[in-house]
């Protein structure tokens, strides 16, 4: 892996968003849900499409923060247009868990 400058990484802006809702999207294809996320008043809210079916259900989702990139361009995921990049690792199976603040953070509150 090549290394990169601390400015480098300061151009990647990850918040905090909170997830406002959830909703299947059978047309993906690999299993997947759309996610609407509330990032404050700064950035809004944005959508986001994530392979997190494994792991997570649609009525346990709404509520729960998450982190996420929010500078990248949107990105057409079928029919549906992607405006955040929701992070996460794989479990021993590959399957996605989601990165998020241990403690209650503000919507928008900025990694560093």
């Amino acid at each position: 892996m090549s290394e990169i400058s601390f400015d480098d990484f300061l151009k990647v802006d990850i918040r905090a968003g909170r997830i406002l809702r959830a909703e299947p999207y059978p047309e993906a294809r690999k299993p997947a849900f759309k996610l609407w996320l509330d990032f404050g008043a700064e950035i809004g809210e944005r959508k986001s499409s994530a392979q997190i079916t494994a792991h997570y259900t649609l009525e346990e989702l709404p509520g729960r923060m998450v982190l996420a990139v929010v500078n990248f361009p949107p990105r057409q995921i079928g029919k549906f247009m992607s405006e955040v990049l929701v992070l996460g690792v794989p479990d021993a199976d590959g399957e996605v868990v989601l990165l998020k603040p241990d403690f209650e953070v503000p919507p928008g509150a900025r990694m560093y």
